[in-house]
């Protein structure tokens, strides 16, 4: 049975990171391709960088099954991408769930996490952001989600393989 699944967490949190892995176990699975008003040479996760007006003219056209606003860009997940034949993740926003959620229902919210002190050694690697930035990053780190049985939680506080294994089993807790 196919699914659709929100990974969310904190910046930091290591979504992308684990996402790949999680890819390359299970190709299987479609990952949306999110379009984000930022340059696509940014860095981070691979997505289709752009202007905010090419935005602006993509959900006037309804070309978004979901969109929100966050750090000053925007960021859209294509309905093209979402296949109900097949397993679709997407990275999202702990803000934009309750819309998710009300559009579709049975998605599958994955809350990726890890402890402050990781938060902000991975915020402070990645070299994106100025230390009040990440200070401010960490704040927002506590953000509840809506709890329910499609819910699920991952810790990644350990090493990249035991966080895609953590991902893995909340993607598929009936398998092994």
């Amino acid at each position: 049975m196919a699914g659709l699944f929100a990974v969310v967490g904190p910046s930091g949190a290591g979504k992308d990171t684990l996402l790949a892995g999680v890819l390359a176990a299970r190709p299987d699975l479609v990952l949306v391709r999110r379009v984000i008003t930022r340059p696509s040479g940014a860095g981070g996760e691979d997505f289709d960088g752009v202007t905010h007006g090419e935005f602006a003219r993509r959900k006037a056209a309804n070309e978004f099954a979901l969109d929100w606003q966050a750090h000053g860009l925007s960021y859209g997940i294509p309905a093209a991408q979402i296949d109900p034949a097949r397993d679709v993740l997407f990275n999202g926003s702990r803000a934009a769930l309750p819309v998710a959620q009300a559009r579709f229902p049975g998605l599958v919210v994955i809350v990726v996490t890890a402890p402050a002190a990781v938060l902000a050694t991975r915020l402070a690697a990645r070299g994106r952001e100025k230390a009040d930035d990440i200070a401010q990053r960490i704040k927002r780190a506590g953000y509840d989600v809506p709890n329910g049985p499609e819910v699920r939680q991952v810790v990644n506080d350990g090493p990249v393989e035991q966080g895609v294994a953590r991902l893995l089993a909340a993607i598929q807790p009936d398998r092994g």
